[in-house]
């Protein structure tokens, strides 16, 4: 049992550590090559002028980096590889076992993690080299839902699983269905992933879900798997320690896409495959990112049936800020309510 806490929480210390030694480099290659946004503001998602929020972040928008993402899943990534190499060309007994890197825990979500990083960085720079420039939403919803559908039928003809865990042991079948239900998750949390508005809003929020899955896993006896979870939150937190404010740089794609797929995969592994129901919690685990996707679909909704808006702006966490909030207590409150949810995900998923 000890030496499973220690592959816990080891790799995630190590993370945490490599990700800050990395940090300068890649802050000075962000800022020298000016891989910010040449033009600040946005549109809303009915293709509108998103006036409110480009008076509270137009300025700001222009002259901090994207792609700060990238320490995350270097760090994490890197932590993995560095670990399995070590156990490889040492004849240490401790190093073996504490290599995480494994084929029916692992592997997916690590794939994921890279994939949904590699697409947010093409759209990242995209975003940078030209104004309105990156990958449109359809376009990335339909990589992030392609994501999820491999995912989804690798699990179901690899894997054998056919629905999701039901507290007391039942299963919820969903058959052949199953991978677009697999799908439509990995899209449905990706659009929480608009979350990264605030500096250190996203990387507090993702810290407790990865921690929440961490223990899940852990009780589930997938040690493999909440090692990883773990090692992604010390990527995190070495993130967030560069980006509370004034930030840094920003997550961006490259972070926010490798995340929310990611943590839809987690979720998944610790069904009914790790003999739970991580889907059934997800919702309360991840209740910002949901919020924060709902309080877009009532904005959109409302204005095209009602003609006027709900909010003063979405996503949630601006309509706050508009309120007049300081951004520092908007970040602090929603860190609070994500990490009180990451808890009773938890409980949830233990006493079931």
């Amino acid at each position: 049992m000890i030496i499973d806490i220690v592959k816990v929480f080891l790799p995630s210390l190590v993370a945490f550590c490599l990700g800050v030694i990395i940090t300068p480099s890649i802050t000075n290659f962000l800022y020298e090559r000016k891989m910010w946004k040449k033009k600040g503001g946005k549109k809303a998602l009915d293709g509108t002028e998103a006036k409110v929020f480009n008076e509270l972040h137009e300025v700001k928008e222009v002259g901090t980096p994207r792609m700060g993402g990238s320490v995350i899943w270097i760090a994490a990534g890197g932590t993995a590889l560095l670990i399995w190499i070590l156990s490889k060309v040492s004849s240490i007994d401790v190093l073996d076992r504490l290599d995480f890197i494994s084929r029916n825990q692992t592997w997916i979500p690590l794939f994921t993690l890279l994939a949904g990083a590699c697409i947010g960085l093409v759209d990242d720079f995209l975003e940078i080299k030209e104004a309105g420039g990156g990958l449109s939403l359809k376009k990335r919803l339909i990589l992030v839902g392609g994501i999820g559908l491999a995912c989804g039928l690798w699990f179901f003809y690899k894997l054998d699983i056919i629905g999701i865990g039901l507290p007391g042991g039942g299963t919820f079948i969903l058959g052949a269905l199953f991978p677009i239900f697999f799908a439509l998750v990995t899209i449905a949390i990706y659009s929480g992933g608009v979350i990264d508005g605030i500096d250190g809003l996203a990387g507090g929020i993702f810290a407790s879900m990865f921690t929440a899955y961490a223990g899940i896993a852990f009780y589930q006896q997938q040690f493999n798997l909440a090692a990883l979870c773990a090692t992604i939150t010390g990527g995190i937190l070495a993130f967030l320690w560069f980006n509370i404010p004034p930030a840094r740089f920003y997550m961006s794609e490259t972070g926010s896409m490798a995340l929310t797929i990611t943590l839809s995969v987690v979720a998944f592994m610790t069904d009914s495959l790790g003999g739970g129901y991580g889907i059934l919690v997800l919702p309360v685990i991840a209740m910002p990112l949901i919020a924060t996707t709902l309080s877009n679909l009532i904005q959109v909704t409302s204005k095209k049936l009602r003609g006027k808006k709900v909010f003063l702006v979405a996503p949630l966490h601006h309509h706050f800020e508009a309120l007049g909030w300081p951004s520092y207590k908007v970040t602090m409150r929603f860190w609070i309510v994500g990490v009180v949810f990451a808890m009773l995900g938890v409980v949830l998923a233990l006493i079931g």
